[in-house]
């Protein structure tokens, strides 16, 4: 009996078990009259709460800080305490996965680049399709802006077509200067010990077992997975490049990233331009929706 909704609860129990008057009743709990009587004015926040679990029907895997920002950027400003509680009164939450992660010795942060095209990560992520058989995705991803800068599913990637893929990537958006991958039979084959030769690429090999040395790109795979290979039962393989091609586009410019101060990567690189040409003759960002390839280049530059 902690909460005013326990003590009017109390009250009407005792006044219905025992034919008391509430005055009685109050009395005997020690709870002010006032309490039982007053009626909330709080607002029900009908639109707000239903667009609130469209959302969460539609994000599964998004907690109510992301939902807060995406309510915020289609005019919902609620305040993130009343919005946890409408939350939590909608009985909203995220399942948790997987068991209890251990840590092992002291953790060092990994330093984020200062720039685009500094340095790139590189991995791999397996799943299946409804009848068993396997598939694999090349996921890249810059450090610096967090954008996914390919997503490529396949039955199989071996080294040649590892190649092909990120000379695709830079014709799209420059050289990188280092890229940070495992020591994987692709990434340490003859066709990309010749390609890093040809490119003048500096390419950096983790420790053998320190995933979390490529904990960038480790992280975006465990988002993959989470609110997208997890949620997603894949026919064939038109149907999972259709779904990566979507769930890419999203990534880069829709969902809230927390290290992006709640943007996405595609509008944390056009506030970063922005800002940098201030003071100068401005150019068109304001449609910036729907950007061609060399209005792309330009957000690199």
């Amino acid at each position: 009996m902690v909460t005013p909704a326990g003590k009017r609860e109390a009250v009407t129990h005792i006044r219905s078990d025992y034919g008391v008057s509430e005055r009685r009743a109050c009395k005997t709990l020690n709870v002010d009259r006032s309490l039982i009587r007053y009626q909330p004015k709080r607002p029900a926040d009908t639109v707000a709460r239903t667009r609130l679990r469209e959302l969460s029907i539609e994000r599964k895997r998004f907690g109510y800080r992301r939902l807060h920002i995406l309510l915020a950027r289609e005019g919902f400003h609620l305040n993130h305490k009343k919005l946890r509680r409408i939350y939590k009164e909608e009985g909203l939450t995220v399942r948790k996965r997987g068991g209890r992660k251990r840590a092992m010795g002291t953790r060092a942060p990994i330093a984020v680049p200062s720039r685009v095209n500094e340095r790139w990560s590189l991995d791999f992520v397996s799943d299946s399709f409804m009848d068993g058989r396997r598939f694999r995705m090349l996921c890249v991803v810059d450090d610096h802006s967090r954008e996914c800068l390919a997503l490529v599913p396949d039955t199989s990637i071996g080294g040649h077509r590892l190649a092909r893929e990120l000379d695709t990537v830079i014709s799209e958006r420059g050289k990188p200067h280092t890229i940070v991958s495992d020591n994987g039979t692709e990434m340490t084959s003859n066709a990309m010990l010749k390609w890093q030769e040809d490119t003048q690429v500096r390419w950096h090999y983790i420790a053998p077992g320190k995933p979390m040395q490529n904990g960038f790109v480790e992280s975006f795979n465990g988002k993959l997975r989470d609110e997208c290979l997890n949620e997603t039962l894949f026919e064939d393989l038109h149907h999972v490049r259709d779904v990566l091609a979507a769930w890419r586009h999203d990534y880069n410019h829709a969902r809230p990233h927390s290290a992006l101060n709640g943007q996405s990567p595609i509008q944390a690189l056009q506030n970063k331009k922005a800002k940098s040409l201030k003071g100068h003759a401005p150019l068109m960002i304001a449609n910036d929706q729907t950007l061609n390839q060399n209005s792309i280049k330009g957000l690199y530059a």
